[in-house]
This record gives structure tokens, sequence and C-alpha cells, in this order.
């Protein structure tokens, strides 16, 4: 089995993925090593180099680097500076990785190509002149962006991986799926401790309105109005004050005032995450958009640590109520618009907050050994790995009969 693996975003490059917030890239590579670890033959399509054991192929950014240089600007600086035109670079390369790719299959040096993390628009109506199946992953919840639900429900005829099966909502109920299969992390990453968990409350992650830091906390809150034994929310993550979104300064860091909402920074590197999710009474998942997955979860299971999240997006496939932790329905509210008479609805953050506080004093019911031995059933790399194999050979044998 031949794969090519194209990872289309500008991000996967050596001198861009130390200083980004980007799980995809890190899955892509692991995938990339798992499969070629299983056997298969792996190419990596990526727009600069990044540090890998597999064949590496790569675009050619000479072009995108002429025009840094002379703008005295890094990648960074660029995308901070001038993001429409670090975007336009950036597809201009991502289109010759793809057409690259599609190439080398139809020279027949390929069996499979699949397209993984976003950007893969740009490959869908070229898809057709592929020679070899081509599957496709999204990373996002298929209708999050504009750009992308407009164009993908055009191409629900094409071969695509979901990631969970609440992600696949986004997409029509005739999309041609090829599978399901969720993230997975090495089992040797991180180490479960099952007995000195502390007292504390975990968020990990970005800090932005959709992934419900102030829900988390007003939960907290309301648990320690009448607990016996306060409990601490430690929060972990980016926030982006100083960008347009004001969410940090206007509904989180006043909070920081209460001794029991503390901020630890932003972790990087799974030593600390390990320290900072195995030592948790339990992790806090307060999302209210559809979270696709969630890497932070697995991470938390892998260590042993049980989850509390919102019944958001793909949160109830990955968290076992009861026994890895706790699955809490929002509660929402209805706004009719005065202009429009358009009604929509949104959570209530309030109502919300104080059912995730009911939770929290289920904690000590959770085995932490449950929440291990689930990781190691369900989100392990070589799992995912394997799974993602299966996909392709049957992509391959189904082509085959076809013809």
């Amino acid at each position: 089995m031949r794969i090519g693996l194209v990872v289309p975003h500008i991000f996967l490059h050596q001198d861009i993925l130390p200083q980004v917030i980007f799980s995809p890239g890190q899955l892509a590579l692991d995938l990339a090593e798992g499969l070629q670890k299983s056997g298969a033959e792996v190419t990596l399509f990526s727009p600069g180099p990044v540090d890998t054991p597999v064949s590496n192929v790569t675009a050619d950014m000479s072009y995108f680097e002429q025009e840094l240089a002379g703008r005295g600007d890094t990648y960074m600086e660029l995308l901070k500076k001038h993001p429409f035109t670090f975007v336009t670079l950036a597809r201009q390369v991502q289109s010759e990785l793809i057409a690259a790719a599609f190439a080398r299959a139809n020279r027949g040096e390929l069996d499979v190509v699949h397209i993984y993390t976003n950007e893969e628009d740009t490959a869908l109506p070229f898809a057709q002149f592929c020679q070899v199946p081509v599957v496709f992953t999204h990373h996002d919840p298929f209708n999050f962006l504009v750009k992308y639900k407009n164009v993908f429900p055009k191409y629900a005829h094409l071969n695509w991986l979901s990631m969970s099966y609440a992600q696949r909502r986004g997409m029509p109920a005739d999309t041609h799926w090829v599978g399901n299969i969720y993230h997975g992390l090495a089992e040797d990453a991180f180490t479960p401790n099952y007995t000195s968990a502390g007292k504390y409350l975990a968020y990990l992650g970005r800090i932005i309105e959709p992934k419900g830091l102030h829900i988390a906390i007003a939960a907290v809150k309301t648990y320690n109005q009448t607990a016996r034994q306060p409990l601490t929310l430690k929060i972990a993550g980016k926030h982006y004050a100083g960008h347009k979104d004001a969410y940090w300064q206007e509904q989180i860091e006043p909070e920081l005032s209460d001794p029991h909402i503390v901020y630890v920074g932003h972790l990087s590197g799974n030593a600390v995450r390990q320290e900072f999710l195995g030592n948790a009474a339990a992790l806090v998942v307060p999302s209210t958009f559809a979270e696709p997955f969630g890497m932070v979860m697995i991470e938390a299971l892998a260590c042993g640590t049980p989850i509390i999240g919102l019944d958001s997006g793909a949160i109830p496939e990955v968290v076992q109520d009861g026994q890895t932790g706790a699955v809490v329905e929002k509660v929402f509210v209805t706004q009719v618009d005065p202009r429009t008479s358009k009604t929509t609805s949104k959570v209530e953050a309030i109502q919300t907050a104080a059912r995730l506080a009911k939770a929290f004093a289920r904690i000590p019911t959770f085995d932490r050994h449950a929440c291990r031995a689930d990781f190691e059933a369900r989100f392990t790399l070589h799992r995912m790995c394997q799974e993602h194999l299966a996909a392709y050979q049957r992509l391959v044998k189904d082509t085959t009969r076809d013809s």
C-alpha cells in the first residue's frame, strides 16, 4: 500500500509549527509514522519540511520566502500584520502541493491519496482528475466557516472520513462516508495517575467564547457557594488579549480576582500537560459549539482523569457518562430578532452552569482506572493507524473491482 498523505495547511512547516497551536499537524505526523510502522509506504506532502522519518515531499516556498525577505517579516509576522496577503500566498502553495500529489498518483507512484486537515477544499474540484482513490478528512465542524459549508455539500459524493459521528451532522444525509475514525495518542505519551489527584478542576484549551470557559467559571462559583470543600478551577490555554475578540478582557480576566479561579498560562509539551491533567480531579470541557472531537479529552483519559463536559458535538461520544465522567445537557434560550422576526437559540449560561455545578459532586464516583482503560480500548495511535489503513484498503479494493 503506497499512501500519499497530503497536509496542505501552511502551518505544517518546521519554521511555523512550533509557534502555533495546530493539533492536526501533530496528528498528521503521528499518522504518517504509524502507517509506515504498519508496513505501508508513506509519502507525506507538506508545504515546508518537517521532522519525520517518512518520505517528505515539500512545496516550492521560494516565492513566499522572497516576499517575506522583501518585507523583512517572518511567516508569523506577516500573518499578524497582513493576514489576507499571508492567506493568498499560502493558497498558492497549497494548490501546487495538491497538484504534485495528484501528478505522482497519476504516474502510478501512489495507490491512494488522503487529503488531510483544513484547506482541503482546494483539492475538491480536482479530485475527479486523480486516477487513484482520494479520501478527505476535515478537522472542524463542516459548517463552521462559510468558505467550507458553502462548498462541501457539492462534493458529498466524494470519499470522506469523519472523526466523530457528531461531525457528520454538518454534511448532507447522503454524504459518502467511508469510515469514522477517532483520533489517537501513543500509549506511552501520558502516564495514568490513579492515586494523587488534586482538588482542582482543569480547563485546557483555547480561551475563546465557543469553548465556554465563562460557563465553567460560573459553575465553579455556584458549586463553591454551598460546598464544604471549595473547588479551584485552574485555567491553561492561549488567550487573545489585544485582538478584536474582547472575550478575555471582558468575561475572563475580571474573574481572576476570585482565589478559586486561577490562570496558569499556556502549556506546551506533554510533560507539563501530563502534570496539569494527571493531578486534576477532573477536566472540564464546557464547549457550546459542536466540537468535532477534542484531543484534550483523550489526553485526560490517558492520564486517568475523568471529564465533565457539556453535550456538545463529539463530547458524548468520548465521555462515557457515569463511568469516565459526566455529560451535562445544555439549557437553551430562544431569541427573536425584532427586525427580521428570525428565531435563534443560544446556550443560557447561568442555568447551564448550575447543571454543570451539580455534576462536580459526582467526581468521586468516577473510576480513574476506567478512564485509562477506555483510552487504551478506543483512543490509541495504533488503533487510529490500523483503522486508516483498513479504510484505504477498502477504497483501493472497491476501485479495482469497479474497474
